[in-house]
C-alpha cells in the first residue's frame, strides 16, 4: 500500500465547522504496508523479494515502479484489475497527525492472484532465508495462502513469521515467529493484560496453544517480550528516547527481526536489534525507516 502524507500548518479554526484549517504546505508519497517492511529491509542492506497486489491505478504505478529504482524483485506483485491500490493519507499539521483516510478494498483476492502468489514463491525459494508475512487484513491473508506458502517451501530452512491483524491466531499456526502488539494479543486471547505478570502468561498460553517457534509481543513504550520455545522468557526494555509517530514501528520490528535471523542471529540478538531498530523510527515523523550508520550509532 501507498502512505501518502499532507503536511501543513494550522493557524485558525475553520468558520464552518470545530475543526482546524490546514494550509498545506507538502505533499510526499511512500511505501506503505507490506512495502515497508521491504524498505526497512532495503535500507538497512538487505535483499528482499515483494509479493502481493496492487490496483490497476496510478498508485500501483507509482509503487512499482518506486520498487524498482531500489532495484527490489517486483516479479511476485500482480495487478489486480477492478481492486484500488490501498491508500493511507495522513494529514499532519505542526507535527501531528491531524486526520487519517483510507482508500482501499478489503474483499478477498481472486483466487487466480492467489496461485500466481505461491507459484512465485516457489519459483525463488532457493534464495530465501527468511518469509515475512505482513498482514494487514486488507483481504490478501487467508488460509489456503498460508498453506499454498508452506506446501512451497517445505523441507527448505526458510524462517517463516507473521505480523497478525486477525483476532484468530489459528491461522498462523506453527509459524517460527508471531510478533503482535499487546492490544492483538489481547485480542487473540480474549483477556486485558493489566500488569507484567499477565503479559508472561499471555505469551506463554499463545505459544503453546499454537505451536509457534517464538512469539514477540510489542509493548510500545514499554519495550518487547521475547517467549521461545525452549522456555525463555526474555523482556526487552526501550531506550530511552522521545518517542513522536509509531507509524510503521511493527514494520521495522519483523523486518529487521526476519533480516537478523536469515543473517543467522539468534532469536534474543535478532529481538534486541529489532527493538533498536524501532527506537530509531519511533523517533521520526511518518513511516520511517533506519540505516545502518543509524543502527551502529544506537549500539
Amino acid at each position: 500500500m501507498v502512505d501518502q502524507f499532507i503536511w501543513g500548518k494550522v493557524s485558525r479554526i475553520s468558520p464552518e465547522a470545530p475543526v482546524p484549517v490546514v494550509r498545506v504546505t507538502n505533499e510526499t508519497l511512500l511505501l506503505g504496508g507490506c512495502a515497508n517492511v521491504v524498505n526497512n529491509i532495503y535500507s538497512i542492506g538487505g535483499k528482499s523479494s515483494v509479493v502481493g497486489v496492487v490496483g490497476s491505478d496510478n498508485m500501483g504505478v507509482w509503487l512499482v515502479n518506486t520498487l524498482k529504482t531500489m532495484k527490489i524483485d517486483t516479479g511476485g506483485t500482480f495487478v489486480e484489475e477492478g481492486r484500488p491500490t490501498s491508500v493511507k493519507t495522513r494529514v499532519i499539521a505542526n507535527n501531528q497527525q491531524v486526520v487519517r483516510f483510507d482508500r482501499e478494498e478489503k474483499r478477498p483476492i481472486s483466487e487466480h492472484s492467489i496461485s500466481r502468489i505461491i507459484d512465485y514463491i516457489r519459483l525463488i525459494k532457493d534464495n530465501l532465508g527468511a518469509i515475512i508475512i505482513s498482514d494487514y487484513k486488507k483481504g490478501v491473508i487467508f488460509k489456503n495462502l498460508i498453506e499454498g506458502i508452506r506446501e512451497a517451501i517445505s523441507g527448505r530452512d526458510i524462517f517463516l513469521c507473521v505480523d497478525p491483524k486477525q483476532n484468530n491466531f489459528s491461522l498462523y499456526r506453527d509459524c517460527a515467529l508471531i510478533t503482535p502488539n499487546k492490544q492483538e494479543a489481547e485480542r487473540a486471547l480474549g483477556v486485558e493484560f493489566e500488569n507484567e505478570d499477565d503479559i508472561i502468561k499471555g505469551g506463554k498460553k499463545l505459544l503453546a496453544s499454537y505451536d509457534f517457534g517464538a512469539v514477540l509481543i510489542t509493548l510500545g513504550e514499554d519495550g518487547m517480550m521475547l517467549f521461545e520455545k525452549n522456555g525463555d522468557i526474555t523482556p526487552i526494555h526501550p531506550l530511552a528516547r522521545e518517542v513522536f509517530d509509531v507509524t510503521g514501528a511493527g514494520d521495522t520490528v519483523i523486518g529487521i527481526f526476519a533480516l537478523s535471523m536469515a543473517a543467522g542471529a539468534s532469536l534474543k540478538e535478532a529481538a534486541v536489534l529489532a527493538n533498536y531498530a524501532a527506537s530509531i523510527v519511533v523517533g521520526k515523523v511518518g513511516t520511517a525507516k533506519v540505516s545502518q550508520d543509524e543502527l551502529k550509532s544506537v549500539i
